[in-house]
């Protein structure tokens, strides 16, 4: 009987997300600037060169061994409580280092996909992945786009806190354009923040749309429930970092509560610099959607930015910023 892993945690991350490939990229990267016709061949003979040479941690590599570590909690006759899923634009003959890698290291991940350059985003659904997590900026929008499953460009690895903790995994988010739809920072950005404090006021009895992290979200809280210790002490810990503050943090309290969706810390920070807190927090990885709070937290934490769908009105703003 084909296994089903509906009820599993399954991440799906690009090989250059789970290992630093970023010596190979940019050697590949400079070749085909030089020489189209030969820079996959030259790639092809530089990867298979150095096919048993070690591979550093890429920016996911935390989450990953910390995810992994939750298995030990399944029961007999059970589903995996988590799956990775490496998944590479590699042909599965350039993608030895990074199979030899992972058998080097004992991570127990067994399943893979190796496209040849073709994208390997059509397979997330196959795969049953709820997270997808790529350095590829096209990847990533083609995915939030689909609404298939959550989906990041990870920030390059960061230089300290290197090794977190394994025996539990933290997960810290934004709020708005993240768990939640993009419509109340629309407010923001179109009317101000006076307007926008006085419409999350007005509105926080009526629940806040799904945003593209909220099926995440919603599975991680399922999974929790398999794990012991809930609530006091779990293995899965989860914080919410948001530029919200009063009198617009009770809609986001009375949303979560309308989703079943149980967050072990909020933080409310009224414009002051996320980066702060979570060196305190220590997440595995942080999701946010602006680069502004992204860029000070990602050298101390794995750090990953989320996209807005390309029709969202928040997608025109910043193109037509861009070309003024």
């Amino acid at each position: 009987m084909p296994l089903d892993l509906s009820e599993s945690l399954v991440i799906g991350i690009s090989a250059t997300a789970l290992f630093d490939l970023s010596k190979a990229d940019s050697n590949f990267r400079k070749k085909i600037k030089k020489d189209p016709d030969t820079a996959i061949e030259k790639y092809r003979n530089y990867m298979l060169k150095h096919e048993n040479d070690p591979l550093d941690d890429g920016t996911g590599m935390p989450l990953v061994k910390a995810l992994l570590n939750l298995n030990k909690y399944q029961k007999e006759g059970e589903p995996p409580i988590v799956e990775v899923v490496v998944m590479s634009r590699n042909s599965p003959e350039t993608g030895y280092r990074v199979l030899n890698e992972i058998r080097r290291r004992k991570l127990k991940i067994s399943r893979s996909a190796f496209t040849a350059g073709e994208s390997n985003v059509d397979y997330l659904d196959a795969f049953y992945v709820d997270l997808f997590l790529t350095t590829s900026e096209k990847d990533a929008q083609r995915v939030i786009d689909s609404n298939v499953c959550a989906s990041a460009i990870v920030k390059a690895p960061p230089k300290i806190n290197k090794h977190l903790a394994e025996d539990q995994v933290r997960f810290a988010f934004d709020a708005d354009a993240v768990i939640f739809s993009e419509d109340s920072e629309i407010v923001n950005q179109t009317k101000g923040l006076p307007a926008f404090h006085e419409n999350e006021d007005k509105s926080q009895d009526i629940p806040l749309r799904k945003g593209p992290h909220a099926k995440l979200l919603m599975k991680l809280a399922k999974v929790q429930e398999r794990l012991p210790g809930r609530i006091e002490f779990s293995p899965i810990k989860i914080a919410i970092m948001t530029a919200r503050n009063s009198p617009a943090e009770m809609r986001v309290i009375k949303t979560l509560r309308s989703w079943n969706v149980y967050v072990d810390e909020a933080f409310f920070l009224g414009g002051l610099q996320k980066s702060r807190f979570l060196k305190a927090f220590k997440p595995h990885i942080f999701f946010d959607d602006q680069d502004s709070h992204l860029d000070p937290a990602a050298g101390d934490v794995p750090s990953a930015k989320v996209l807005y769908p390309s029709g969202s009105p928040l997608t025109k703003m910043i193109k037509k910023k861009k070309k003024h």
